[in-house]
């Protein structure tokens, strides 16, 4: 391909990339990677300069979960050992609100594992998320699986601001993920949280055994759902899954579905988001230059960084955090 400069100014200008350009920037050999970078940085500080988004995750509800993506260690075909608990007190989800206001995360996540929640769920996190806005005024984004409409109403009127329901992968590579419901399922819910007037998060997750036509058509159906942010995940295979020693991703080809991302999705948060550490490793602050957000603290099953040091990269890079403080006010 080569010109990755010119091809980012053609996006800026309204361009949309065809199979073979987008197939182009996978297949971008590691002698141009930095041009890359340097296209995919031209889109992204167009719209969001140098600022990085912070978010944390607390996961209210670990395991228990019926379904059976074959990533995940809290899935019902999961023998992976971790911790397993019911859906936690308000207390405890105010307290991780705090932590994440004093990291200076302007969004806090809050994650629960299962098919969909329960009214009693939906009770508890509606409660707990009009006391944060109150209190901290934090963004706050909901992750609670398939929704009603009803629960989608009730979500919106308490105050939440977004709504994470990832596709993870492709319509043709979905049944090898998972069969315990379908991929209509995620759009749906998509496009429930939307019609409820919530900001749609839907992301991937990137090292499945996934084909790299696999990895494009997950960036046009996120462009054609218009999700307004998009977390990628790079598969950081647990013990007991059934993804069990997949290992198929170097930092340098997570760098370019970063970019991948940014160049079919010009306007969109685009988030780093678990496995980061172990996937991108020493190449991790070159991932802001496609990337506007990243998630600080630990994920659901597995740690992250030190906070201290997500800061300190990004204080190495010249880059500015949007603090929360500035936000609420």
């Amino acid at each position: 391909m080569g010109n990755w400069k010119e091809l980012a100014l053609h996006v800026l200008d309204g361009y949309e990339l065809s199979d073979a350009e987008a197939l182009s920037i996978l297949n971008c050999p590691d002698s141009e990677l930095l041009e890359l970078l340097q296209g995919a940085y031209t889109i992204r500080h167009n719209y969001y300069g140098n600022k990085v988004k912070l978010n944390m995750i607390i996961n209210t509800k670990s395991g228990l979960c019926p379904e059976n993506c074959g990533y995940c260690a809290q899935s019902s075909v999961s023998n992976a050992p971790i911790e397993k608990y019911r859906m936690m007190d308000k207390e405890t989800i105010l307290q991780g609100a705090e932590q994440a206001y004093n990291l200076n995360a302007g969004t806090y996540c809050i994650v629960a594992s299962g098919r969909g929640p329960s009214e009693k769920e939906i009770d508890t996190v509606t409660s707990a998320v009009e006391e944060i806005k109150e209190k901290f005024g934090l963004k706050v984004c909901a992750c609670l699986g398939i929704l009603k409409p009803s629960q989608a109403e009730r979500l919106k009127a308490a105050g939440v601001d977004r709504y994470n329901h990832n596709l993870n992968t492709s319509a043709s590579h979905h049944n090898a993920i998972t069969t315990s419901h379908t991929y209509e399922d995620r759009i749906n819910t998509v496009e429930l949280v939307k019609s409820s007037g919530i900001s749609p998060c839907s992301g991937v997750i990137i090292g499945m055994k996934e084909t790299m036509q696999d990895v494009v058509d997950m960036a046009r159906s996120l462009k054609t759902l218009d999700a307004d942010s998009i977390p990628v995940n790079f598969l950081h295979a647990i013990d007991g899954t059934p993804l069990e020693g997949t290992d198929e991703l170097n930092p340098r080809y997570c760098l370019k579905v970063l970019c991948l991302m940014r160049y079919i999705n010009p306007t969109k948060e685009i988030r780093i988001s678990g496995g980061r550490e172990v996937n991108l490793r020493s190449l991790q602050p070159l991932g802001l230059y496609p990337a506007n957000s990243i998630f600080v603290g630990d994920y659901l099953t597995t740690a992250g960084q030190e906070t201290t040091a997500d800061h300190m990269m990004l204080q190495d890079l010249g880059f500015e955090i949007e603090f929360a403080k500035e936000m609420a006010t």
